[in-house]
């Protein structure tokens, strides 16, 4: 045993010569050669079995390697949600500066709050008014306008009946512009008579200076309108016409 050991530090050409030494006739080796190479390459090829399994266990727990298609395709995907998040932000300020522009100078959102305008306008009821046409064409006779009182801090929604240098006063019903009685059309007289009682109260002569405005709601016995506050200033006034959106009954403009 110990001999085949010490073949085994020994090269091809150093055990050959070792066996032939301690053959037993000159001439007949212990080993042939064909015996001598398989013992040399018995050990190389256990060695390179044991190797062989090394390498195929560390293949197996290697973790896989990121091609280079995967890295283009993540980062492809990480541009596309960064691009779509700048879009989502371009589209939201474009929207908010559409909506910007229109309440102040287009048109603004309404809501009508009481009674004063019944059957005109009716309680709660949600629309838009003209801030556009206000400014280019100014406040009509019988227009629907938005008036702010400051002191308070709320919004009337009223009919302008008398305009800047209008000399207006009602008796027995009728109301009276420059000393001549005017057909209110737009009250409704089915409404108006189921009314007991007097349904626009008297008020004295009054002349309007520049830029007032007298107005009073469609509603008379339950409005606050000029007949309380006195003329309004045109700087009060913010907007003109209502287009109502709902209910859908009331669908539409409402002087414009």
């Amino acid at each position: 045993m110990k001999e085949e050991k010490d073949y085994k530090n020994l090269n091809e050409t150093q055990v050959f010569e070792r066996l032939t030494e301690n053959s037993t006739y000159e001439n007949e080796p212990m080993f042939s050669e064909t015996q001598v190479f398989e013992k040399l390459t018995d050990a190389s090829e256990k060695e390179r079995d044991r190797l062989s399994e090394t390498m195929t266990m560390e293949t197996m727990t290697d973790p896989l390697p990121v091609t280079s298609a995967e890295e283009e395709e993540g980062e492809t995907e990480s541009k596309s949600a960064l691009r779509e998040i700048l879009l989502f932000i371009r589209d939201l300020g474009v929207c908010m500066a559409i909506v910007l522009v229109m309440v102040n100078f287009v048109i603004r959102p309404v809501q009508v709050e009481g009674t004063s305008m019944i059957p005109t306008l009716s309680d709660k009821a949600i629309g838009v008014s003209n801030l556009l046409g206000y400014r280019m064409d100014g406040i009509k006779r019988n227009d629907i306008v938005i008036i702010y009182i400051k002191s308070s801090d709320k919004y009337l929604v009223k009919r302008a009946v008398g305009l800047p240098g209008d000399t207006i006063s009602c008796s027995n019903e009728t109301l009276y512009i420059n000393g001549e009685p005017v057909d209110q059309e737009y009250l409704d007289n089915e409404y108006r008579n189921t009314y007991e009682g007097t349904f626009t109260a008297d008020f004295e002569e009054i002349t309007l200076g520049d830029d007032e405005y007298y107005c009073l709601g469609d509603n008379r016995p339950r409005s606050s309108d000029s007949r309380f506050y006195g003329p309004f200033h045109k700087s009060q006034i913010v907007s003109k016409g209502v287009f109502i959106l709902f209910p859908f009954s009331s669908f539409g403009a409402k002087t414009w």
